[in-house]
């Protein structure tokens, strides 16, 4: 990985790390709000016996990197230890550092804001290769030892850690929202993760496939795909046209496609993580950047 690149996600998980402790600091710890995995923990432990989070973070990770340390590699290794270590001078910053943000006993929106901004910070540090520790050793562990998907093990820790928060410290009322904000930042993880890299899929059948493919590489400056099909009723063997593009391209796609064959059968679908030139690399297969 060339130096830039390593420099660079070094920022973004600092930066990362900073926006998820403020709203840990701003928004959870100041209305009595919980949340899932570790950062559950510390927060249970907080709302407990007063003790600081961000040296509970720091004690409860550190067995995990000696257990997990081979699972996750020597560069999303290292990036673990920084987004862990960053997260809890963050947020012994922000805990001596704070102002008090007034939101009137509005719980709906302190969990709404919660949910944003962890789900922007974890989700910045997640794309930048890091991680936080804590769950998501567990869950290698549990994939790698037991067979348990990733997701199945977070789901179940989340649950565990939320409903030992109701019982220890919790009323139903924050446990609803406290739901509601772990709602809220797994859907910007995933916007986060998925939204600058999501495009469109375009399967295309026609019988003017060859002028369809020239337009679209010509005009669109986008790479089209042939794929070997056949009719399941027909049983008549024909080439299929497949197209990735850009949200924003799609329209001038399915124009490019009508003027050629108005009658043309066209199947749009999301795709995620799209990797390569044009997305992330640029014509001399150089990483663009964002």
């Amino acid at each position: 990985m060339p130096l830039g690149l390593r420099i660079k996600n070094i920022i973004f998980i600092l930066l990362g790390s900073a926006i998820f402790a403020f709203g840990l600091v701003h928004f959870n710890m100041q209305n009595n709000l919980a949340e899932g995995g570790f950062t559950g923990i510390t927060l249970l432990l907080f709302f407990r016996f007063g003790w600081d989070p961000s040296y509970t973070n720091l004690i409860l990770n550190i067995p995990l990197f000696f257990i997990g340390w081979k699972l996750l590699g020597r560069t999303v290794f290292l990036y673990t230890i920084l987004g862990t270590v960053s997260l809890s001078v963050f947020l012994w910053l922000f805990q001596r550092y704070q102002f008090s943000i007034p939101l009137d006993d509005d719980l709906a929106l302190a969990a709404l804001f919660a949910g944003v901004f962890i789900g922007v910070g974890l989700g910045i540090i997640f794309r930048y290769g890091g991680t936080t520790g804590g769950v998501d050793i567990i869950a290698r562990l549990a994939q790698k030892y037991i067979g348990w998907s990733m997701g199945k093990t977070m789901f179940l820790f989340d649950l565990f850690v939320i409903t030992l928060s109701l019982i220890v410290y919790l009323s139903y009322r924050e446990a609803m929202y406290t739901l509601v904000a772990v709602f809220v930042g797994a859907k910007v993880i995933d916007f986060m993760q998925e939204g600058a890299y999501s495009a469109k899929g375009a399967t295309i059948i026609s019988d003017k496939n060859e002028e369809i493919s020239k337009r679209i590489i010509e005009e669109m400056e986008r790479g089209v795909t042939i794929l070997k099909g056949q009719g399941s009723y027909t049983k008549q063997e024909r080439n299929v046209l497949y197209c990735v593009v850009a949200r924003n391209e799609l329209v001038r796609l399915k124009q490019v496609i009508i003027s050629v064959d108005p009658h043309a059968f066209v199947a749009v679908s999301d795709v995620h993580d799209v990797l390569g030139e044009g997305f992330t690399l640029d014509e001399n297969k150089n990483p663009v950047e964002r």
